[in-house]
Formats: C-alpha cells, structure tokens, sequence
C-alpha cells in the first residue's frame, strides 16, 4: 500500500509541476509592478496575513497597519473605476471596490471616509432608500480613478480590532479572492514559520469525529528546523492523519499570522498540500473542515489537519494522494516530513521516523444514532422535531444523536439535543420544532432559541416552529412579544440642542433582534448611524435643521414586528 501511494504521488505531482522550480506553490502566475500598496506607510508591514485562521472562515485579504490610528490617504491600486460602494453595521464597515482593465477587482475595508464624488453618490442613494446600510454598483463611467488617486481615508469602520486597512485582490469574473503577495505587494520577511506542536490521527476506516482517537505531540526547535520534544520512533498502523500547529511571522511586525503552505512527505513525495493562493467566499466557512473542529471548540487548539475530509471542497487544496491518509500495513521504518513555508519562500521543517505493523482491517461499527451522509440529502424526525441537511453542508458521514430533556421556564418546547456542537455545519440546515403546547395568538411571535446563541429566528408553519441554523446544539422554542428599548442619551422633550452636534441614542431588544429603525425630524426622514464599536445610534445634525423648534421621533421595529416610539421637542 506505502509503494502504491508513493507511485501515485509522482504522478499527481504533475498537476503543479510548474511549482518545481519555484519557491512557493501555486497555479499560475500574477501580474507583476501593476498593483502598488493602497498606502505608502513604509516598510508596508501587516497585522493579518491572507488565508489567516479565523473563526468559522479563512482571513481574505491583507490587513495593512496604520500605526495605530485613522486618517491616511487610501490610493488606487491601479488605473480603474469604482464599481462598488458598501456601508455596513459590521464587516468592512466602510468599503470601495476598484474593477481594473486586467481582469482583476481591488477592495479597501474598514475606511474612514471616502472621496468626495462617492460621498455624494452614497448620501443619495441613503435619502432615496431610507438606509444608512448601502451595497450598490456603479457603471466604468462614474467614478474613474487613476492609479495612485486618493480614493478614500483608512480608518476603524465596522468589525475591525483596531485601525488599518484590509485589502484584497479578487478575479472580477469568478469573484475568488487571491493572495496580493503573488502580486509583488511582498511585506518584507526573512522569518520562517514556527511549528508548535502535531497531531496524530487514527481513523480506521471511519468518519472523522471527536470520537477519533488522536494523540498530539509537543514540537522544539527554530531558525526553520524543528523535531519533535521528545525525539521517538512512532509506531501506528492503519489508516493514519496527520495534523500541525503553526503561524508564521514577518520582519515588520510581531503579529503571528498564518503560514503559505503545508507540504506533508511520506519517504520522501509529496502525499497531501495545502496553499492560500486563491478562494472563494462560498468556500470559507470549510475553514472547520480543515482544522480539527472538536479540538478547536473545546480548546481553542488551531490543529491543522493535513488529510482532506470527503466533504470539504475548496481550492487551498492543489494536490493531495487519498486525501493526504497513509495507510501503514508493513513492517517497514517511514519517514513522515512536514515542509511549511510563508509566502515569502522561508521554510521550516519536521521529521519523523514511523515503525508500521500488519493490522487487520477493523470490523465496521454498527451506528448507534441515525447515519447522516455528507453528499446525499439526510433527514431525522421523529413526532417533537425534523432535521434536514442538505448534501454540501456535512463535512463526513455523521453518526447523528438526538436527545431532548425539560422544558425551560418561559420555552414553549422542551430542550432538543441536536447532535453536539463539535461538529461543524459548511452553511446551514433546517430545523422543525413542535410546541408543546398550543401557540395561538403567539403564532407569529415564535422563534427558536439555542442555549448559546440566543434566538435563531423562525416561522410558524403546519404545527411546527422552522428556522434555519447553522450549528448542532440545543434548541427550543420561545415566543418574542417585548419591544425594543430606547435609551435616549442626549436628548428629552424639550433639550436645548443648539450645541450638540449629533442626537444619540442606544437600543436593545431581549430576544429576535432589532429589525429597523427610522428616525425623523419634523416628519422629514433623516439619516442615522449604528455605529459598530460603541453602537451608538445617532443623528448628525446638518444645515437643513434650522434654528426654532423641531420634533425628533425614532421608531424601532424588532424581528417580531414588536415596535417603540420616542418623541420630543427640541429647540435649536
């Protein structure tokens, strides 16, 4: 079996023989001094690296420091034109897409502001709306810009740590976003990866689980060569996975960020490869198919598995012989080497010496729950609760348990046990869930609830609450019936506001979520902000308020259709 596996290594090596005589892997080649750096902060250093690990998906861009704060001209890439413009709660708060003439798309996130000529274009499309959030195209002719144009200011906008600026180049036609190193926008880095510790797998012919037996092993070493802590001759057989703990480091910067690629050895070729050369967005969230799940929510260990599951389709993987699983079925001594590079080229190595033994194939176990297959719809039900799991969204076969215990004061359902949250979801499945008792008028106020995340939305429909969620736990259902709360923070009927800059107001609401809000002046729709960071929810005044009496009314609507009104007078 070990000589078959190396025979077919050589010839699958094929697929990126280009990369032979090349540092790094990857499958084509980029254009070259076309792109420059958005800033020009020099020696341009980054906080996050592309492909990075991050929660539930892979890092898309590079994150360019800005020495801790806000307010550096953000240039064109390149020659192009504005094609899209986003305002946001979260995400990238603030961000401008430039569509170049080769082929290729540059975002900037997280801005402060943008050029004039957008800021017209956005406020206008906010008042015909009635929307701070915005998401809209624009046509080539527009917005041109030139390459070096000061096109926006970088900034802290949306879900960001801290100031920089996230940057990405994407295909225009697929949409996939690629490394902007591959580009020639190289950060200086004479750093290789560091490699912490491994991990064994045992798999037997089963689906991955956190039932899988598994064994990790502590790493020492530096300047790129590493071995393991306690240097020993591995004996394992049959059906093994093999797994790395490593980040990578730049010479600007102290950040650990994610290492290029893994490159996993048996006796010498190449069984499995990993690379962050390109992806695309549907694909991110296999970020849990790639990392050892259960190791990770139970510990928050970042174990990278270097063997593919059956279900986790995505392009980080150009090459890989059984799906990166060595199967050791002789009693000969392996040699098992992980090569891990950053993009820059440097390199970092371990080895390991593996005595293998005859085993026998081990007997098929009989599934004790229900068998929920990774490529073919599967559904569990019973009379209280229905699963549905679309193909796509398992990683591997799964051994599905269900249980349910007491209803919860203040639940309509008892509690469903669905599965167990170590194993991960790609994007979703349905779930149905009776009450237990009559909802009547409460109908239209149910939703599910999870005993971590809180509420999970859903419909009645045909006796059952429907949601769809995306991730194993517990669930239950609760019905939404309170309004959102309104805490005003600078204004109450009557303030003098002739001094204030902005109305600000804080909002919450205790279970589906807030919906919407509205706020106006004298009738009039005015624009507000939700800011992500404080989120406070504000007004700014502008010179359309002028001085005298006016009414200010806010009006927040929940998930539920519950809603609150605040009103006051105010003088300016």
């Amino acid at each position: 079996m070990i000589k078959k596996l190396l025979v077919i290594g050589a010839l699958c090596l094929g697929i990126y023989a280009s990369t032979v005589a090349q540092t790094i892997i990857q499958s084509r080649q980029y254009p070259q001094n076309y792109f420059r750096y958005p800033l020009d902060l020099t020696p341009p250093t980054t906080a996050g690296s592309f492909g990075e690990l991050r929660p539930s998906h892979f890092h898309s861009g590079l994150d360019f420091k800005t020495n801790q704060r806000t307010g550096y001209p953000v240039h064109a890439a390149a020659e192009g034109y504005i094609s899209r413009v986003r305002v946001q709660f979260g995400g990238f708060g603030r961000a401008i897409y430039i569509t170049h003439p080769n082929g290729y798309t540059t975002v900037y996130g997280h801005l402060e502001s943008f050029s004039p000529a957008v800021i017209e274009l956005i406020k206008k499309y906010q008042y015909d709306h009635q929307t701070y959030e915005a998401d809209f195209n624009l046509t080539p002719t527009q917005v041109p810009v030139k390459k070096d144009e000061v096109v926006a200011i970088s900034g802290n906008a949306g879900a960001s740590a801290g100031p920089h600026v996230h940057f990405e180049i994407r295909d225009s036609k697929t949409e996939e976003t690629i490394n902007a190193q591959l580009f020639g926008l190289t950060i200086p880095d004479k750093v290789p990866p560091t490699i912490t510790s491994i991990g064994i797998y045992h798999l037997n012919n089963k689906p991955f689980s956190e039932k899988t037996p598994k064994e990790f092993l502590g790493v020492t070493g530096a300047a790129g060569n590493y071995h393991l802590i306690k240097p020993q001759t591995l004996e394992l057989s049959g059906n093994i996975g093999f797994g790395i703990n490593a980040t990578d480091m730049n010479s600007t910067s102290f950040n650990h960020n994610g290492i290029y690629s893994i490159e996993l050895k048996l006796d010498g070729k190449t069984v499995y490869t990993f690379a962050v050369e390109r992806f695309a967005f549907d694909q991110t969230h296999a970020i849990n198919a790639y990392i050892d799940f259960p190791a990770y929510e139970s510990s928050r260990r970042w174990m990278q598995k270097c063997f593919i599951l059956p279900g986790s389709h995505i392009s980080l993987y150009p090459q890989s012989i059984n799906r990166g699983i060595i199967t050791f079925d002789d009693d000969a001594l392996h040699e098992i080497e992980y090569v891990v590079k950053d993009v820059a080229g440097n390199t970092s190595s371990l080895k390991l010496k593996v005595k293998s033994s005859p085993y026998t194939i081990p007997q098929p176990v009989k599934p004790t729950g229900t068998m929920l297959y990774y490529d073919k719809r599967s559904e569990f039900s019973n009379d209280k609760v229905k699963v549905i799991v679309m193909p796509g969204n398992l990683y591997d076969d799964l051994d599905f348990q269900y249980s349910s215990s007491a209803k919860l004061p203040g639940a309509y359902s008892a509690v469903h046990h669905i599965h167990n949250r170590l194993t991960p979801i790609h994007e979703g499945y349905e779930i149905w869930i009776k009450p237990d008792v009559d909802l009547g008028k409460y109908a239209d106020k149910a939703v599910i609830v999870s005993s971590w995340g809180g509420c999970q939305g859903g419909y009645y429909k045909d006796g059952y609450v429907i949601s769809q969620v995306s991730a194993f736990g517990d669930y239950y259902i609760k019905v939404d019936t309170v309004p959102p709360v309104i805490h005003p923070l600078n204004i109450k009927n009557g303030s003098n506001m002739k001094a204030a800059r902005s109305i600000n107001f804080r909002m919450s609401d205790n279970l589906s979520g807030i919906k919407s809000y509205t706020g106006t002046i004298d009738g009039k729709w005015v624009l507000m902000e939700h800011d992500y960071k404080s989120k406070i929810l504000s007004y700014t005044f502008n010179a359309d308020i002028v001085p005298g009496k006016h009414v200010f009314k806010l009006v927040l609507v929940d998930n539920k259709n519950n809603f609150s009104e605040f009103a006051a007078d105010f003088y300016r």
